[in-house]
């Protein structure tokens, strides 16, 4: 990619006649159990036709020795690298609204700066809400919905995106240096984190995907089909299910996880469960689930 023109960290590719649209922020590199934002962004790009509306320059933001590119080889032929990007793509919702998707991978430097020019951008494209989308590991069953925190920039907000409000300090990802942004210029930002079983967040966990999207869809009025995500976390709670059910430690802890999310109990020394148990159920969820992508008929022990 050649530098950007005028300083800025980005080259505009197209200028789509765009109506109050809402930006989506969802950057790799950041937390994200059960892959659970990576999904919910496959699935709003692979929705829709997008188009690329702007690149950002990678050669200036990421340290290619930490995010090295893909080669392919082809019988030993050099045939090309695949390079880390971060682009700002144009699609829409079921009902023909604008939307605007930040993805690629989240810069390694230079965050102000290209917060600045990634809020800046949007603000010239008229954006009217930016929404970021994650997903963390907790100690939640996979036998109830999944929830949603949130990170905003005004507590109203907070309260319609999600069901966890939390008062914490935690290293943060660029999304919130974005959302920071947005608040100076008194704009509203909000960060959507799903829930994740913490003995399922080393696999995808579509539910999680799920209800991102649907989270998305009621704070931006916008409306998108999510059937295809939950008919696949529909087949993945089965699989979980027959992977509880084999083993009286682990059909314990998730009844631990049920009560304590029935309650709505939070900290940590109200959450009763067995993290040795977790561990345990976590490889067993891993190497259960690649048997069953290989075509494997082994039963779970």
């Amino acid at each position: 990619m050649t530098p950007a023109d005028d300083g800025k960290l980005y080259r505009l590719i197209g200028s789509p006649d765009l109506a109050d649209p809402v930006l989506v922020v969802a950057l790799e590199g950041w937390v994200d159990a059960g892959y659970g934002a990576a999904g919910a962004t496959a699935h709003l790009l692979g929705v829709t036709d997008t188009a690329l509306v702007a690149t950002f320059d990678t050669d200036v933001l990421v340290d290619h020795r930490s995010r090295r590119p893909v080669l392919h080889l082809v019988e030993g032929v050099n045939s090309g690298l695949t390079w880390p990007s971060i682009e700002l793509r144009h699609g829409h919702d079921l009902d023909g609204h604008d939307v605007l998707v930040l993805t690629g991978t989240e810069p390694d430097i230079r965050w102000r700066a290209f917060t600045s020019d990634v809020v800046g951008l949007a603000v010239s494209l008229g954006v009217r809400l930016s929404v970021g989308l994650g997903a963390y590991p907790a100690p939640v069953p996979h036998t109830r919905p999944v929830r949603l925190a949130t990170t905003a920039t005004d507590a109203e907000l907070a309260a319609r995106g999600g069901d966890v409000h939390t008062t914490l300090d935690v290293p943060s990802g660029v999304g919130a240096a974005i959302e920071e942004r947005w608040a100076e210029l008194d704009r509203p930002a909000i960060g959507l984190w799903a829930q994740v079983p913490h003995y399922a967040a080393g696999m995808p966990y579509p539910d999680a995907s799920a209800s991102l999207v649907e989270g998305l869809a009621r704070l931006s009025g916008l409306r998108f089909d999510t059937d295809p995500l939950r008919e696949a976390a529909r087949e993945h709670r089965e699989r979980l299910d027959e992977l509880v059910s084999t083993n009286i430690e682990h059909t314990r802890m998730v009844h631990n996880l049920e009560a304590a999310y029935d309650a709505e109990r939070s900290g940590p020394g109200l959450t009763a469960f067995a993290p040795a148990a977790g561990e345990e159920l976590a490889a067993e969820v891993e190497r259960f689930l690649r048997d069953l992508e290989s075509g494997g008929t082994d039963s779970p022990s």
